[in-house]
This record gives C-alpha cells, structure tokens and sequence, in this order.
C-alpha cells in the first residue's frame, strides 16, 4: 500500500490475469484520510489498450473510492508475460463542493503554491488461475456403493432378495395384485378338478352305452381344454 498525504492507493501494482481474446479486469482503492475534498486523475502509458473507471473523480474527507481498470482482449501474449504499461495518479486539494465537472486538466497542472501528488502504478501479468483436477476414472468419490456392487456383480443373492422384497412390502397395489392372481389360480384349479372327475363319470356311462360320445362329452373337453390354457396363461 502507498500511504501518501492525500490519498493512499492499494495496491500499488495492476495484476492481471493474462488470458487471450479475453477483456480482464482489476481494481484499486484509494482512500482518502484527510479532513479534505481530493480530486483525482489517472493516466496510463498505453490509453487504447486499457479502460478506466472512473478514471477522475472527487474523494470526499475520510471516504474511499474503487477503480476498476480494465484491460482489452489481447491476440498475442508477450514474451514471458512482462508488461512494460504503467499508470500514472494524480491527486489534488480541491475546495468543497467542487463536482465531477470542476475536474478539469488545469487542476493537476504543478505550479507555484499548488500541490499536486503523483503515484506511478506498474502493470504485472500473471498466470491464470488453474482449473480444478478432474476426478479420476474409476474413483470411488461420491458414488453408491449398492450400485456399483450391482454393477461389478457381487451381490449375493441374500443381498439382491432384500431389495426386491423392501421394494414389494412398500407397494399396497403389488400385494392386492397376488392376492387376486392367487385366488383365480385357485378357483382355476378346483374348477379343472371338477371337470376332469365328470370327464372320468362320462366316459365310464359311454363304455357302458357301447363305446358312443356323447355332445356332452365334447362339451366338457372344450371346456376342460380353454380352462387349462386360461391357468396355463395366469402362472
């Protein structure tokens, strides 16, 4: 920091962060410690090549003011990233009440009885901050350990039946679902059984009726038949 008798500026160095095709920024601050109004003006070595805001202004008595300097896109990057730009601030007294528009290039010219501090501030690139490392392949950070057992096929069996069985007994829809299946199954069943102990009543009155069959008979194999693919279809 430069502690000067009107105005102290941190820091006394520009650091940019040099990137290509890219506008950077960064900011100072000067403070003004003085029961006095300060004016002030910045100047630069290379004006097309940087943009000052605000690049004069009025500092009030014991208040502070924030400059942002800001460095246009630049195609080439100089050797070893040294810059030879600096930046020139120059602070006056002024007299209360005195505005943005009093500021005018006379204030700051030195002559007898006025005082007119300067403050040369150089210019640094530096190497942009590094991206973040990415992680690994096959790190283990923040994945589920079930998934990848599932994945690499370690699960036992014990393991995967207390997955789907949690996954059942949370589901009120699944349990109506088996218990309805299981009572047609069952119905299916007792009605085959029926049908077969007639088929077997059927076939013992046609032997005794001389070897015919009756349309009854062919009735209840029809039956019997759509029966057993209805079961056949359910399970």
């Amino acid at each position: 920091m430069s502690t000067r008798e009107l105005l102290s500026i941190e820091p006394v160095e520009l650091k940019f962060a040099f990137e290509l095709k890219k506008q950077i920024s960064c900011s100072l601050q000067v403070s003004n410690k003085t029961e006095n109004h300060v004016a002030f003006k910045m100047k630069t070595t290379n004006p097309k090549k940087y943009c000052v805001r605000p690049n004069s202004g009025i500092v009030l008595p014991r208040s502070t003011c924030d400059i942002i300097v800001t460095m246009q896109a630049q195609k080439e990057a100089p050797s070893d990233l040294q810059c030879k730009d600096k930046f020139l601030l120059q602070s006056v007294v002024a007299s209360p009440g005195t505005t943005l528009k009093d500021i005018t290039p006379e204030m700051f010219t030195k002559e007898e009885g006025r005082v007119v501090e300067e403050c040369k501030l150089r210019v640094l690139y530096v190497s942009p901050p590094r991206p973040p490392s990415p992680v690994a392949e096959g790190s283990d950070e923040g994945s589920s350990p079930k998934t990848t057992a599932m994945e690499n096929g370690n699960l036992n069996g014990s393991e995967v039946t207390g997955m789907f069985v949690d996954s059942h007994e949370n589901s009120p829809e699944v349990h109506s679902l088996i218990s309805k299946l299981t009572e047609e199954k069952a119905a299916a069943i007792q009605q085959g059984s029926k049908l077969r102990q007639e088929l077997l009543l059927l076939r013992h009155d046609g032997n005794n009726n001389g070897g015919g069959v009756s349309i009854m008979f062919v009735i209840i194999i029809g039956l019997l038949g759509a029966v057993m693919g209805y079961l056949m279809k359910r399970t």
